[in-house]
């Protein structure tokens, strides 16, 4: 019988003390059966993505215990950052990655939620594929209005918590916890720092797009549906979500993506897309990084095509074809990478 594994990617809103991502990751280590991948801090989105991978049982246990340690040490009144963020685990997603069903590892995500909100009172919200209720599966719907609109919905009782008290925990904030497939988190450089033109890109390639307006794109008048709803203009790409932002470590704006289904829209097609997306707009794009863990067969993707666009052969070894996909990505431009296999 194939082993179970899944693994768990939690975002903690803290990345620029390394002393208390420390103590967050060692919890996650003492868990026995639990292999730690990555950890990603950014300082500028005081954020830092971790990424472990075990059985259920045990990652569940590693995911509480850093929950747990996270609501300990960070506290959501001083939080300040570029990434949208409602609690000091923002978020602690479960992806199924052999042996086991989206269903079952949604399952193991509601008994975590269960537990993180009865043991540590902290409101949790359940998104994607744990959560029922398809109109609020979406986390960007959930997170709306960050830490600082939490209460106030909950008190108003439009988005009461799945778990937890249906109160505010004002110190470690609210926690969505779900099932979801492989997500890659990637992030393009510009020539420039103006956020503006950042996420007027970044509204170009997002499969959301962006509301329509009469007259001027940007700031004419919203058009309405008959339901008084915002018409939209959709975006060039499928199974993308992307926000522009400025990154004071850098030094320049950025587009952040995430990539919900690669294999619909690849790493390189995104690229490509915002690539088009700045030359329209006057900017150039700089390079390129990944927060967390690649798929190999996305990168090999992305390097046989770049190799097809040269005319080059493909009969080349695997080495040499990440390599061509690094350097026609620009992923060597700012920081490492790392491939899941």
């Amino acid at each position: 019988m194939q082993k179970q594994l899944i693994e768990c990617v939690p975002n903690f809103s803290e990345g620029r003390n390394l002393g208390v991502i420390k103590q967050i990751t060692n919890v996650i280590e003492s868990v026995d059966g639990v292999k730690l991948l990555d950890v990603d801090p950014g300082a500028a989105t005081n954020r830092t993505v971790v990424t472990f991978v075990g059985e259920p049982n045990p990652v569940i246990e590693a995911a509480y215990l850093a929950i747990k340690k996270a609501s300990e040490l960070i506290d959501m009144k001083q939080h300040s950052g570029e990434h949208p963020r409602m609690g000091a685990t923002d978020v602690c997603p479960l992806i199924p990655i052999s042996g086991i069903s989206m269903e079952e590892t949604a399952e193991y995500a509601n008994k975590l939620a269960e537990r993180v909100g009865n043991d540590l009172s902290i409101p949790v919200y359940l998104y994607e594929n744990a959560q029922k209720d398809k109109s609020r599966d979406n986390l960007a719907v959930i997170r709306a209005g960050e830490y600082e609109k939490m209460a106030s919905k909950i008190e108003s009782k439009k988005l009461l918590p799945d778990f937890g008290p249906h109160t505010m925990n004002f110190s470690s904030g609210c926690t969505a916890i779900g099932a979801r497939d492989f997500l890659i988190a990637y992030n393009i450089n510009l020539n420039t720092t103006s956020t503006r033109i950042a996420n007027r890109v970044a509204f170009d390639v997002r499969e959301a797009g962006r509301v329509k307006r009469e007259g001027n794109p940007y700031v004419g008048k919203i058009v309405k549906d008959e339901n008084g709803e915002s018409v939209r203009i959709p975006g060039k790409l499928k199974n993308v979500k992307a926000i522009g932002w400025y990154i004071e470590e850098y030094k320049v704006a950025q587009i952040s993506m995430n990539l919900t289904n690669f294999r619909k829209t690849p790493v390189h097609t995104a690229y490509e897309e915002v690539f088009n997306s700045c030359l329209e707009r006057g900017v150039r794009v700089t390079g390129s990084e990944l927060v967390g863990l690649i798929p190999l067969s996305a990168m090999l993707e992305a390097g046989r095509y770049f190799l097809k666009k040269q005319e080059r052969s493909l009969g080349i070894t695997e080495e040499e074809i990440i390599h061509i996909a690094v350097k026609s990505l620009g992923l060597d431009e700012l920081a490492p990478f790392d491939l899941q296999l």
